[in-house]
């Protein structure tokens, strides 16, 4: 197994691909503290692409740590606009619902807080699902601020699928 793993490696790097290990990941350019992303060559990406990609996230953080659901929004931003394409060409939503609703609360513990605004200022919408909320009993203005609520999470992926967006699984 090892000296299959290591072929591959060497292969991909004969290839001209980059290899990067954990250091070569940076955050930027876009959200400058969330969303690290290596550069890798070899991988050209046309300038001129357009994105509307829409991110589920159902499952909660743990206590004190960024939701890496969320944070995946930041790298997707990160990765292509460091790639060359414009942010304008980027469209993002995320859909909250579940236990990842605590996520989005007020509250001087929350790890997401900072990533939430950052999110938001970049564009991104971002939107709890409305019967979710109903579930755990939180109020629009329980919510930090830019997060918006939903009629409910499907009505969201629903509305979004038509107008284009396509649902980004990881």
């Amino acid at each position: 197994m090892k000296k299959t793993i290591m072929m591959a490696v060497v292969s991909v790097m004969a290839a001209g691909h980059t290899v990067a290990g954990p250091g070569d990941f940076k955050t930027g350019p876009v959200i400058d503290e969330f969303g690290p992303v290596a550069t890798v060559t070899g991988a050209p990406l046309d300038a001129e692409a357009q994105f509307k990609v829409a991110f589920d996230v159902a499952d909660a953080a743990e206590p004190g740590t960024v939701n890496r659901r969320l944070e995946s929004a930041a790298r997707f931003l990160n990765m292509h606009a460091a790639s060359g394409v414009p942010v304008e060409n980027i469209d993002i939503a995320i859909i909250v619902h579940g236990p990842a609703a605590l996520d989005l609360v007020r509250g001087d513990e929350n790890a997401n807080a900072r990533l939430i605004a950052a999110l938001i200022e970049a564009g991104v919408t971002i939107e709890l699902c409305g019967q979710t909320a109903a579930y755990r009993d939180i109020a629009a203005d329980d919510l930090l601020p830019g997060v918006t609520l939903s009629l409910s999470a499907m009505t969201s992926h629903a509305l979004l699928q038509q107008d284009g967006y396509t649902l980004n699984p990881f």
